[in-house]
């Protein structure tokens, strides 16, 4: 049985009740046989592993889709598919546009989003991701909004539409491609703006900066501290150059003039930058927002006397500073009651598993453990979670 036709299969009556089973119950490894033994008695054995094979990917994407246990994927659609709050955050760059084109839409993750209040295009050249967007469109009662199209998005007419969003392949075939290249590529993406110039381009988090011409916006998403990926906004829907943004919370760093962040030696607290405030180049503008500063001109870690609270940087207070030296570490973590460490390096080359396992910790508290540079020298920092 094809894919095309599995699915087909778990969109019929009785697909929808082996999923409704299926679904009642968690399926591990463990019990997957089992269950899977007991339903072939009932069902056939195709729409079955079918069934399984939903639930297990349902189960994932619970992570990233509040209605997941109502949606369709596949393992490779899953993966790339923009999760509904980096989704959410985006469509409030459209407001205002009335029709747009979502290409390379996959299983979509970002259609459901940009379909809530927008009429929209929905283009792919796989007919089955296209099958399940639609799918999953109606899951979250959007579909109304959607019309989809099979093609390649280089053949597709932009007559009509306000916007594009696209989210370029970064796999072809199974195969990913190396990091910076995608299908279609990003001069072809980024050339969508002299055809309708509202365009949003997803791309990898290293994208670089100069990769994008003067006058789009580079944003850089995270959820937490996990950063998700950048976005290149066009001039049309451009707000800065750069920009941080963290999710959940919708906060957002841009490009601020001011003085040169001052280069001290380490203070009480440390600030450990969210990723997406490093990669967007905005460490100096967080540092201004704080008051705070840098302990090397060229690491981004930044120094307090208070314990600052911020979105954009999680926060620990030095208990030891000290120049880096391998041998001494084991006995001055031993002399701080250290029974394991969580180690961030930054500046500082070294083998963080061996290291671990070189240090033979017993002591009762946990620690985060910084390998970094202090003014261009190799420095070791020992710091504690601030509570609440």
């Amino acid at each position: 049985m094809t894919a095309e036709a599995r699915f087909a299969a778990l969109l019929s009556a009785q697909g929808a009740e082996l999923l409704a089973i299926v679904g009642e119950q968690p399926v591990t490894s463990d019990t997957a046989l089992r269950l899977g033994s007991r339903l072939r008695a009932r069902y056939p054995a195709d729409l079955v592993a079918a069934a399984l094979a939903q639930q297990e990917l349902r189960v994932a994407a619970r992570a990233k889709f509040s209605r997941a246990m109502d949606m369709f994927f596949t393992r490779a659609g899953l993966e790339q598919a923009s999760s509904e709050v980096v989704a959410r955050h985006r469509r409030e760059r459209y407001a205002g546009v009335s029709a747009l084109a979502d290409l390379c839409c996959g299983i979509g993750g970002d259609l459901i989003a940009l379909a809530d209040g927008h009429q929209v295009r929905a283009v792919d050249a796989d007919a089955l991701h296209l099958r399940m967007a639609l799918a999953n469109a109606a899951a979250y009662q959007v579909s109304q909004n959607v019309r989809t199209e099979q093609d390649d998005v280089r053949n597709v007419s932009l007559a009509g539409l306000d916007a594009v969003f696209i989210d370029p392949a970064r796999r072809t075939d199974r195969r990913r491609l190396r990091p910076g290249d995608s299908e279609p590529p990003l001069d072809w993406c980024l050339s969508l703006a002299g055809r309708v110039g509202r365009v949003g381009i997803k791309a990898a988090p290293g994208l670089s900066r100069e990769a994008v011409p003067p006058g789009w916006e580079l944003e850089f998403i995270a959820v937490g501290r996990d950063l998700k990926e950048a976005v290149a906004w066009s001039p049309a829907l451009a707000r800065s150059a750069t920009k941080a943004t963290i999710l959940p919370g919708g906060h957002s760093l841009t490009p601020q003039p001011g003085p040169p962040v001052r280069v001290a030696p380490p203070g009480e607290f440390l600030l450990d930058p969210n990723p997406a405030v490093t990669r967007a180049g905005l460490v100096a503008e967080l540092a201004r927002a704080v008051r705070a500063w840098q302990i090397d001109p060229r690491i981004a870690f930044l120094c307090a006397d208070t314990a600052v609270r911020t979105p954009f940087a999680r926060t620990l207070r030095v208990i030891d500073s000290a120049p880096w030296n391998h041998k001494q570490l084991p006995a001055r973590l031993r002399g701080l009651d250290i029974g394991a460490v969580d180690i961030r390096r930054r500046g500082l080359a070294g083998d963080v598993d061996q290291l671990r396992r070189h240090l033979k910790l017993s002591g009762s508290r946990r620690a985060t453990l910084v390998m970094t540079r202090v003014q261009d020298r190799p420095w070791g920092l020992v710091c504690l979670d601030i509570p609440g």
